[in-house]
């Protein structure tokens, strides 16, 4: 097992740079979770820890030692790709072993490694198969199979399950986790998927732009969000955004402004901003709630008219027309809520439960 550090890491093609200064430590046995959209650098990032991209500026440091110019061999890290990449002409077992025959073990040490992986990754009935006739999870499964057996101190893992379907994905991710309990390395896993960076990470490092947004552990980034770029990424539905003014702002929390005059309670502390500041509110969708619109507009509600309704059998989503919304508001509700589309809604916003963000997009503190 080791920790890593990478301290002001940069990684330029040309004139395009592509990692703006990396910092970063990642301590011993952690389970880590590089997440963000295409492009953001995070796959970069792995490349550049596994040696397979060259280090343009900055320090790479695995276990305490300097590995900048050290070859991907020596680095003591496992690679597992989104492709299995195994050769089909060798059995399970074969394919397990291959490095460590590669790297001059006998035949018996090659043996009870991949006797051990196999255990470990409950697949020792498959070991003489060839991987045509394995499925999808399974060939998944040998591929981390053959990462195991080489004893790494750290595990790398570039978006593992994308060719997987979403029941063998759920499966995989319930491996991953228990692997990890089970060997207690350093793994490092990047994916797109924040479902999955959400289950599996012991701490998530959120990527923008070849920047690192936040680092935190995954509760902490869904209820703590830095900014407007983490709380539109972490949840699933995103985080819903309502443009207004700041009316009102003191200890107890601050008071936003709506495009259509609704005034909203939110524990915010906004006291910095001026008045009249551009604000944006973040509502999750499993934080409002939906009704009928009476009358009257009760206290901390907002107004809207439901677009569509998904029935899900456990639960209903509703898309609403708010104003101020860029896009459609989110609503997560209880399957039998009686509203249909074409209705209007009274959305009651818990001001515990909603955030506040500046006009450069940056979160303000709890109230």
């Amino acid at each position: 097992m080791a920790n890593l550090q990478l301290k002001g890491l940069r990684k330029s093609y040309g004139d395009v740079q592509t990692l703006h200064g990396i910092d970063l430590d990642i301590p011993d046995g952690e389970f880590t979770v590089f997440v963000g959209p295409s492009g953001c650098g995070k796959s970069t990032m792995l490349r550049c820890i596994a040696g397979l991209e060259e280090i343009t500026a900055g320090d790479l440091y695995i276990g305490g030692e300097r590995v900048n110019e050290v070859p991907p061999a020596r680095r003591g890290i496992a690679m597992v790709f989104q492709s299995y990449a195994l050769y089909p002409h060798m059995t399970v077992a074969e394919n397990m072993g291959f490095g460590l025959r590669l790297a001059g073990f006998n035949r018996q040490q090659q043996d009870e490694a991949v006797a051990r992986a196999a255990q470990i990754l409950q697949i020792e009935h498959l070991l003489q198969r060839k991987p045509k006739a394995l499925s999808g999870g399974q060939r998944q499964r040998v591929a981390i199979g053959r990462a195991i057996v080489r004893k790494p101190g750290v595990f790398l893992f570039d978006e593992p399950l994308s060719n997987l379907d979403a029941a063998l994905r759920v499966q995989m991710r319930v491996e991953l986790a228990r692997l990890h309990r089970e060997l207690k390395t350093t793994m490092i896993y990047v994916t797109h998927d924040q479902v999955e960076a959400m289950t599996l990470a012991n701490r998530i490092v959120v990527f923008n732009g070849g920047r690192i947004e936040q680092v935190g552990k995954p509760m902490d980034l869904y209820h703590r969000p830095a900014n407007l770029f983490v709380a539109g990424f972490i949840g699933s539905p995103k985080m819903n955004f309502v443009q207004g003014q700041l009316a009102a702002a003191d200890a107890s929390g601050a008071q936003v402004r709506l495009p259509d005059g609704t005034l909203l309670q939110v524990a915010a502390d906004a006291r910095a901003l001026p008045a009249d500041s551009p604000v944006t509110l973040g509502l999750r969708p499993e934080h409002l709630g939906a009704q009928a619109a009476g009358d009257a507009l009760p206290a901390n509600a907002l107004r809207g008219t439901v677009q569509a309704a998904e029935h899900l059998g456990d639960s209903t989503y509703f898309y609403l027309d708010v104003p101020g919304a860029a896009q459609a508001v989110v609503v997560r509700a209880d399957p039998e809520n009686p509203l249909a589309a074409g209705d209007t809604a009274l959305l009651a916003v818990p001001p515990q439960r909603a955030h506040l963000f500046d006009a450069n997009g940056q979160a303000l503190p709890r109230a």
